[in-house]
């Protein structure tokens, strides 16, 4: 059995949706609808994928919709599928507001339809080369920048680029948010363009997370201190890198090793392990997508359900307010 799935939004990232899904067996793809016609026959002639009128036309014909639109049209059309009994795959962030994503999270339970949340930093090799970890933080430092693109400023940078590090934050650290101290800049956009946020939580560990699309070069990295080990990711190179210290000298066993080392601390000699996990060579938006549809077809809940991206979508906003109120004291 195979899912019968449409697309909505034929943009960059909705042509690279359309080519994962055909990558995908589990899936039958049925064709896709942008509102832009000259843009849906390139398309279309390109991919060799029907190009439908309508949005209610393609909708009749599938189980599944994966929504690659705007985020402000995000939550009518994944409303209009879900009312329609029809499976959702939602770009990030999930919609534009809180409130549309309560009331979509709403009709899902009502529905008990899949869906999933394109949150696709948690399919990247960097972070799936970790799931083994005991992961316990204490401090987190994130740093998220990438050269301007016109294609993502319908919101702030928080919305577009670090609410990516916020789900992998919340989804690292079992806690309630105790603080939240957040700036940034507006320098070509209406919104902010550069933002820091510095985040608490009540179990100790603290966040600090820096997103700009305003940089010359591109970066995506995660370091993550904890009481056993040094973790770094870095999601433009796909790898993780883990640092441990031990007590005593280095075993007579390790010393051909180039990754292990001895150091001279204050408190004696202590043994330093670096661990290089191998990273599996996956299309994180691929696998993703073949996850909505195994969670589809097994009915299972989605690796990122909406609730999910519901608590990152919120954090997001505490940030952006935080932000905004700090940009008004500066103007006042």
């Amino acid at each position: 059995m195979k899912v019968k799935i449409g697309v909505i939004g034929a943009g960059h990232l909705g042509k690279i949706h359309l080519k994962c899904i055909q990558d995908v067996a589990e899936f039958e793809l049925i064709g896709f609808h942008d509102s832009d016609t000259e843009r849906s026959k390139e398309v279309a002639a390109e991919l060799g994928v029907t190009a439908f009128d309508t949005v209610d036309t393609l909708m009749d014909l599938v189980d599944a919709l994966d929504i690659v639109t705007p985020t402000s049209s995000h939550y009518l059309l994944a409303k209009a599928a879900m009312s329609r009994d029809k499976h959702v795959f939602i770009e990030k962030p999930v919609t534009a507001t809180v409130q549309e994503a309560t009331d979509l999270l709403e009709l899902q339970k009502q529905k008990k339809l899949v869906a999933q949340v394109g949150h696709v930093e948690r399919f990247n090799p960097a972070m799936l080369s970790i799931q083994h970890l005991n992961i316990d933080p204490k401090f987190i430092e994130v740093h998220r920048l990438a050269n301007f693109n016109p294609r993502g400023t319908d919101v702030s940078v928080v919305l577009d680029l670090m609410i990516h590090d916020l789900d992998i934050l919340l989804n690292l650290v079992p806690s309630k948010i105790k603080r939240i101290f957040a700036n940034g800049v507006c320098l070509v956009s209406k919104t902010p363009d550069i933002g820091n946020a510095r985040i608490e939580w009540e179990n100790g560990c603290v966040a600090n997370v820096t997103a700009s699309r305003m940089s010359f070069k591109n970066m995506r990295k995660m370091r993550i201190f904890q009481p056993d080990a040094y973790i770094g990711l870095d999601f433009l190179e796909r790898s993780a890198q883990i640092i441990r210290m031990q007590e005593g000298p280095m075993p007579e066993a390790d010393q051909a090793s180039l990754n292990i080392f001895e150091l001279e601390t204050a408190d004696g000699v202590k043994t330093v392990r670096i661990d290089i996990p191998q990273s599996q060579p996956v299309n994180a938006i691929q696998m993703e997508l073949a996850c909505f549809a195994e969670s589809i077809l097994k009915r299972k809940p989605p690796e990122v359900g909406i609730d999910a991206a519901l608590r990152a979508l919120t954090l997001a906003f505490q940030i952006s307010d935080e932000i905004q109120l700090n940009l008004d004291k500066a103007l006042a």
